[in-house]
């Protein structure tokens, strides 16, 4: 697994997760509706103007499909038993980290839609100046943030035994 490359020795992984597959559900919609409209425009047209067609196609599925896909296969949020860390973007890569102990409070935002598809926003409230970190569109979102909630605990009940 290639997160563990971003462990400390003896660091080991509660969950690891990508956001919800909602997040591609608009760029799998445009490939189709790309995909019709350049079959329909391509059986219409002759020569030059049907590789046109084609041409704006691939451009279209490679802009508004390809690239959100590649950006949602990229985006991940990890909790190990120390931190806290998020990583995303396809050709430049963005992190953050917050270690456990400077987590304050962590909650769940659902919509209606999130709860129809089992997803929502984990808000974690950092103890730094950075304040609230919002991870969006986090599958089982009621889970996660039982498991954070445990393992904060379960880190605080540590450090008073020290």
């Amino acid at each position: 697994m290639a997160i563990t490359r971003h462990l400390n020795p003896g660091e080991s992984i509660v969950f690891h997760t990508r956001t919800h597959p909602k997040k591609i559900l608009v760029p799998i919609l445009v490939l189709v509706v790309a995909f019709v409209v350049a079959v329909f425009l391509s059986t219409h047209t002759h020569g030059a103007a049907r590789t046109v067609v084609w041409i704006v196609a691939l451009v279209v599925v490679i802009v508004f499909t390809l690239w959100p896909v590649l950006g949602w296969l990229s985006a991940t949020y990890t909790v190990t038993d120390r931190r806290l860390f998020t990583r995303s973007g396809v050709l430049t890569r963005r992190g953050h980290d917050i270690p456990l102990n400077r987590i304050s409070d962590v909650s769940s935002e659902r919509g209606v839609l999130d709860r129809m598809l089992g997803c929502g926003t984990l808000v974690i409230s950092d103890a730094s100046t950075q304040g609230r970190v919002s991870l969006p569109d986090v599958p089982h979102v009621e889970e996660r943030q039982l498991q954070l909630s445990d393992l904060l605990f379960q880190h605080a009940q540590g450090d008073e035994g020290s």
